[in-house]
């Protein structure tokens, strides 16, 4: 099992990524740090046990980056996975310079989580199965991240069809000037949830739509989407 530290101030979304990371196999909630101060003593406390840290960077009182230099100091064994808001180049190529397996932007969608988590585990494991890499093992490990992110609009993911597709889209386009939630949608169209929420996912991730969470006083926080005005021709390039 993957030991999983995660580090963050938000106690919602500290909890939110803690439910995420319980629904990817091969991985355990070690423990949450909402300071540096907390992070540092965990980690020296476990040393190498700790395999894998989802690490925030804008928190109130610290900078998520600092916490990388202790990371690299305490244990060579440990990988950190930036889930963050951050997009300026800077903290980006900062964060790489150190070697973080994965940069989440918040807000994501689980299958963006799930992905970043399965492929880290599938190297874990690739790597602890041999004594000895071929060059087909570290090509694989080098450049298989960026032809899984290169989705293109020629192919869909497999379980997609092109005509439900055009069904979505042809209603997100009615509904071009304002959000609306998986359920909205689902049940506009008459298809489940669960299958209205794959075509969002792949839609978000082919960055025609925006997404932005609303934090409810119960229950899951709600997703909803809006197109994003200029891309429109790309939406109708995906079912046309």
């Amino acid at each position: 099992m993957i030991n999983t530290l995660i580090v963050d101030d938000d106690a919602m979304v500290a909890e939110l990524n803690k439910c995420y990371l319980s629904q990817v196999s091969g991985f355990q909630y070690h423990a949450t740090a909402s300071t540096l101060q907390q992070a540092r003593a965990l980690l020296m406390e476990a040393g190498d046990n700790i395999d894998l840290v989802l690490l925030d960077i804008y928190m109130q009182q610290d900078n998520g980056l600092d916490l990388l230099p202790t990371i690299r100091e305490i244990s060579e064994q440990t990988d950190v996975l930036i889930i963050s808001s951050a997009t300026d180049v800077n903290t980006v190529k900062k964060a790489f310079k150190y070697g973080v397996v994965d940069y989440l932007i918040k807000p994501f969608q689980f299958s963006r989580f799930e992905q970043a988590l399965v492929s880290y585990r599938e190297e874990v494991n690739l790597l602890d199965l041999r004594e000895n890499c071929a060059q087909s093992d570290i090509d694989h490990l080098i450049h298989h991240k960026g032809a899984e992110a290169d989705h293109g609009h020629k192919k869909l993911p497999k379980g997609l069809t092109a005509i439900t597709l055009r069904t979505i889209g042809e209603w997100i386009e009615q509904s071009k000037d304002r959000e609306f939630s998986t359920e909205m949608l689902a049940n506009a169209i008459n298809i489940s949830k669960v299958s209205c929420r794959k075509y969002l996912i792949y839609l978000s991730e082919s960055d025609i739509l925006s997404t932005s969470i609303f934090y409810g006083s119960m229950g899951r926080p709600v997703y909803f989407y809006r197109l994003l005005p200029e891309k429109l021709e790309a939406l109708r390039q995906c079912y046309q």
